[in-house]
């Protein structure tokens, strides 16, 4: 059986004017509390009866505290990656969703010890994981691309 997560990829802009940069987009990572302690943006199993979004919807409130209210779903992102854990396979569905308020206060469950806002860059750096790297970069590419 594959395993199934849902997450999302949560941003934020420092400038949202004319003379905004690429790096004036943050994303939202979270460290795990447990194992090698990675870092990925909130994300967990489906439950039985839920729908994906529903799920990453629950997830992101559980691990970080943000609600449906505190962010806006971007229409038109959706990615989808298949891997392998403990040589199982595994598919991980993360939308994209950008902060309302740039400064929310993120409030992380005991299944995390750490958070921080990284640019693209620097995200891709701290999430070892080729995969999540991908995501990250297509999502910073969709929100270039679609202001």
């Amino acid at each position: 059986m594959t395993l199934r997560a849902c997450g999302l990829i949560i941003f934020r802009r420092l400038n949202t004017g004319l003379a905004a940069k690429p790096q004036d987009i943050e994303f939202l990572l979270l460290q795990t509390s447990y194992g090698q302690h990675h870092w990925t943006p909130p994300k967990g199993h489906v439950d039985p009866g839920e729908d994906d979004l529903q799920t990453a919807l629950r997830e992101t409130e559980e691990e970080a505290g943000l609600g449906r209210k505190d962010f806006n779903l971007l229409d038109g992102y959706k990615k989808e990656m298949i891997y392998k854990v403990n040589n199982k396979p595994k598919t991980v569905i993360y939308w994209l969703a950008e902060l309302k308020d740039y400064n929310i206060e993120i409030k992380l469950s005991n299944e995390h010890q750490s958070f921080c806002w990284l640019n693209v860059d620097e995200a891709c750096e701290v999430a070892k994981y080729q995969e999540m790297q991908e995501a990250l970069r297509e999502a910073h590419q969709f929100i270039s691309t679609n202001k």
